[in-house]
């Protein structure tokens, strides 16, 4: 297999959010895109309590785009203008489509708070092309024992397949557009060549440990965390240097003008400035 060349490097440095802090790799001066993904937020480890409660998000809209939870530890409570209520819990991945408009909350469930222990997950935002912007939302919510894996023989490497296909392994998430989500789980001394379409733009995400991609960059936590990597190879190699965990994502870009205002993805500005008509706000309530 020929290795994707690495394109660029970044880190993953902590932004306030409001009343919270959370690491930020994706936009940052480095990388400002990787289409078709716009924006990759790390969030916690937070210790939740009934005393220590940040991560309470009240209904909110989005609109253009899908905004992505990977829950790593934790659990939270999903509520939609859909009529959508789940639990999401630790492993589980909830994929929202929204498409022309949904409002939706997302906290942590109360009998966590009275428990107690540690939040983390990872808020991705996918872009929409134009020419589906305005479908009907949507709401995916997989459970982390439902999703297929593919394991390296030696059993140190483990790709749990969240959207997409990996060796002839598929996804339990149904996306709009040609993307690959997969989970990576890599112990010390693990190796693994993962295989990238060409016409996809991709990256991997280290979320915890040390790894080294390609023989050649070293990503570990504090330092270094993101490689985006160029179209021209089959894929890339991962080398654990210790017990790991990364996201990996790859998707065909869309090569289309982006605006952003807030929570909401779209091609003009006149597009985001129609956003009242189109969501029917006075429909929403708990």
């Amino acid at each position: 297999m020929k290795a994707n060349t690495i394109k660029k490097v970044g880190r993953s440095d902590f932004v306030n959010m409001g009343p919270i802090q959370l690491r930020q790799p994706l936009p940052t001066r480095t990388i400002d895109t990787i289409d078709p993904f716009i924006l990759l937020h790390h969030y916690g480890p937070y210790e939740i309590s009934e005393q220590n409660n940040p991560f309470d998000l009240g209904p909110h809209p989005h609109r253009g785009f899908e905004p992505i939870t990977f829950l790593l530890q934790g659990e939270q409570l999903h509520r939609d203008s859909l009529g959508n209520e789940s639990v999401v819990k630790a492993g589980d991945v909830q994929w929202t489509t929204a498409g022309r408009g949904i409002i939706h909350a997302e906290a942590p469930t109360k009998a966590f708070v009275k428990k107690g222990g540690a939040l983390e997950g990872v808020q991705l935002w996918l872009n929409l092309p134009a020419e589906k912007k305005m479908i009907e939302a949507n709401y995916q919510h997989v459970a982390n024992e439902h999703f297929r894996t593919v394991i390296s023989n030696d059993k140190n490497v483990s790709i749990q397949i969240i959207a997409g296909e990996l060796e002839g392994v598929y996804g339990r998430i149904k996306t709009q557009t040609p993307v690959n989500a997969f989970m990576i789980s890599v112990e010390a001394g693990g190796d693994y060549k993962i295989e990238v379409p060409k016409s996809h733009q991709s990256a991997v995400y280290l979320l915890k440990g040390e790894v080294t991609v390609n023989n050649l960059e070293t990503l570990k936590l504090n330092e270094n965390q993101l490689i985006q990597f160029n179209q021209d190879g089959d894929g890339f190699s991962i080398q654990g240097k210790a017990t790991s965990k990364l996201l990996f994502l790859s998707g065909e870009p869309f090569n289309e003008p982006v605006t952003t205002y807030g929570p909401y993805v779209m091609n003009t500005q006149t597009e985001i400035m129609e956003l009242c008509v189109i969501i029917k706000w006075e429909k929403w309530g708990f």
